[in-house]
């Protein structure tokens, strides 16, 4: 005989089948109730807990707010006082440069005072216009920056005007030479130099010595509309003054 085939169905008890739902359903309702618990658990617990991490970074956020506010009004405040300081400063070095210079006017007028006491004072002896000192000096490039002192006190209520103009006297090559005002000047029809004063006046200005001449004395010529006035004056001597 042939072998029986074997049934795909299994004949299962009922009662069986029955335990299994009742477990599985057991177990569904245990699955349910115990996410029901966690989420029970999470609204009493983590959701205040929440709530006050909300309030707390609320109130971190205005704090900070608030100090970021007072760190700008200060970083302005230093600011403004730095930008003070500076002005400040700016304005005592500008104050101690105005008395410097203050100081500087005060001493040159107290030396004219103490000159013009000199010259007009009642002991002193009255003269009518010349030169009452003569400097030079060397400077950087060849040049020779001079001062010529002019004063005049036979006439105290009079103007003196007119024009000054010197030359340079002394030796070129082994023989005496003069150096005129033109050539001093390096310039043809060199203008002369202009004076106006009541009692003393003092011309400046810069002039070139040609570099194979040896000056020995300096003739100063003034030509005004009532004096014409032409005195010399030894170099050294003016070269001796200006070097002072």
């Amino acid at each position: 005989m042939p072998a029986p085939v074997p049934s795909r169905f299994r004949i299962v008890p009922r009662d069986a089948a029955v335990r299994r739902r009742g477990t599985s359903l057991l177990f569904l309702v245990a699955w349910v109730a115990s996410l029901g618990a966690v989420w029970w658990a999470a609204s009493h617990t983590a959701a205040p807990r929440l709530a006050q991490a909300d309030a707390a970074r609320t109130q971190a956020e205005r704090e900070l707010e608030a100090v970021s506010a007072e760190l700008t009004t200060l970083r302005q405040r230093e600011s403004t006082l730095a930008r003070s300081d500076q002005i400040s400063r700016a304005a005592n070095a500008e104050v101690q440069e105005g008395l410097a210079e203050r100081d500087e006017e005060i001493a040159a007028l107290r030396a004219d005072i103490a000159f013009y006491e000199r010259l007009v004072g009642s002991t002193s002896q009255r003269k009518g216009l010349s030169v009452h000192v003569a400097e030079f000096a060397p400077e950087a490039g060849g040049t020779w920056r001079y001062q010529i002192m002019l004063t005049q006190t036979m006439n105290r209520g009079a103007i003196s005007q007119g024009q000054m103009r010197f030359i340079v006297e002394g030796v070129r090559a082994g023989k005496l030479a003069t150096v005129q005002w033109d050539e001093l000047h390096q310039q043809r029809s060199a203008p002369a130099q202009a004076y106006s004063f009541r009692y003393f006046q003092q011309l400046d200005g810069n002039v070139m010595l040609p570099p194979d001449f040896t000056p020995q004395r300096v003739k100063v010529s003034l030509h005004g509309e009532d004096a014409a006035v032409e005195q010399a004056l030894d170099w050294k001597t003016a070269t001796a003054a200006g070097g002072k």
